[in-house]
């Protein structure tokens, strides 16, 4: 294998995480349709999202510890399958809490199985442009509601919202399947650079690096980034129904978040390989929290689309960058089981966002509170950012010192 061979894994990577988050994230293209055919809760639909994530960190730790130890490729075909699965079997539900345990449970679990091992493969196949290679492996999910989500609110028009999450299912193991085929490890010689925070080869001992401050400043601010966006994400479609905006045309507004999405990784990316990813990290962050708060003074479809640029190149363009935070701290040796640990602290932010905005919905008709919130939580993420220890790639930190 050539060095070439590293954009075909960037290819792949870019694939599976846009069929994976956007076969997942479809859901809020599904909540209406699914409340309006069964009569089930927006709450009890969003709360599948919260399930969803809830198992995606806490897979996405157990997925990235066995990257770690067997390769990716073996933990992207299982997820593959089980991606799938889930879908088709989540079309079939015939109650609220089978639909929640199919679809929050088992999509979040094979969800889940793509960001770490895909992430963690990248960035052992490069030393240069590695926020980048990231960044365009993270593109896929700023694709996937230019593709996954205009498809699937096709698919519910013409066949309704049970023979449309059959079809998504289908499609994802067409598209994935020969994919995780094409993940390979790299040579030798690409991660003969790695510089690890052990001592005379020996593996870290995790214990030592979950309670280092590089990590508790990480997973913090992972946290809270994913908390303040996600309950404005899940919701967007509904809320901009709810201020007259066609259907499709709602729809469309999350395409323009996607698409916005992707040039933040692009843009953020290589900003962050010139001028470092902690100044490029805190800006996003301070950008995302603003567009938050401005939800509150929108209401036409003009000012929703100025606004989706704004908001998502912010929270697209910050996503990898956790990545390669965890990649310069750690090192490649655990970068999986690092980087899984990060995420399902991410995921459990992600996971109020849903059932809370389903809540403030069901509770008070409108999403106001919504936006006051996760703009507060948006500023307290940008202010634990702050915190993030310089970084110190030539020798181990005493954090890491496994000889004592």
């Amino acid at each position: 294998m050539g060095v070439s061979y590293r954009w075909v894994i960037v290819a792949v990577g870019a694939l599976m995480s846009c069929v994976a988050i956007g076969a997942m994230f479809s859901l809020a293209i599904f909540q209406e349709p699914i409340a309006s055919a069964t009569g089930w809760s927006h709450v009890g639909i969003a709360s599948a999202m919260t399930l969803n994530f809830i198992v995606m960190g806490i897979g996405g730790f157990l997925w990235g510890a066995a990257s770690d130890r067997f390769g990716p490729r073996i933990v992207v075909m299982i997820g593959s399958v089980l991606l799938g699965l889930a879908l088709v079997l989540a079309s079939r539900a015939d109650t609220l809490m089978q639909f929640q345990l199919t679809y929050g449970m088992l999509v979040g679990l094979a969800a889940s199985a793509f960001f770490a091992p895909m992430i963690a493969a990248t960035t052992a196949w490069f030393d240069e442009n590695r926020g980048l290679a990231v960044s365009l492996v993270s593109a896929g999910m700023g694709v996937a509601p230019m593709t996954i989500s205009p498809f699937a609110r096709w698919l519910i028009s013409a066949y309704e919202w049970r023979p449309a999450m059959l079809i998504i299912g289908i499609a994802v193991w067409v598209l994935l399947l020969p994919a995780a085929f094409l993940v390979r490890r790299p040579p030798a010689s690409a991660a003969e650079t790695d510089i690890e925070f052990a001592v005379d080869g020996a593996r870290p001992q995790l214990s030592k690096v979950f309670r280092s401050p590089q990590f508790i400043v990480l997973g913090l601010t992972f946290f809270a980034c994913c908390a303040a966006h996600s309950g404005p994400i899940f919701h967007m479609v509904n809320y901009a129904t709810i201020c007259g905006v066609a259907p499709m045309a709602a729809v469309s507004i999350y395409s323009v978040e996607g698409l916005a999405g992707l040039g933040g990784r692009l843009l953020y990316g290589s900003l962050a390989d010139r001028i470092g990813v902690k100044p490029v990290l805190v800006a996003g962050l301070l950008v995302q929290a603003a567009a938050l708060a401005t939800y509150l003074f929108v209401s036409r479809l003009g000012e929703f689309y100025a606004l989706a640029i704004i908001f998502g190149s912010a929270y697209g363009g910050v996503m990898p960058l956790y990545a390669v935070l965890a990649r310069e701290y750690f090192g490649q040796r655990i970068i999986g089981t690092v980087l899984g640990a990060a995420t399902m602290l991410s995921s459990l932010g992600m996971a109020f966002g849903p059932l809370i905005g389903g809540w403030i919905f069901d509770t008070f008709a409108n999403y106001s509170w919504l936006f006051i919130g996760s703009a507060m939580v948006g500023l307290g993420a940008a202010a634990i950012a702050l915190a993030f220890p310089p970084l110190a790639r030539l020798k181990p930190q005493p954090a890491f010192d496994v000889s004592s």
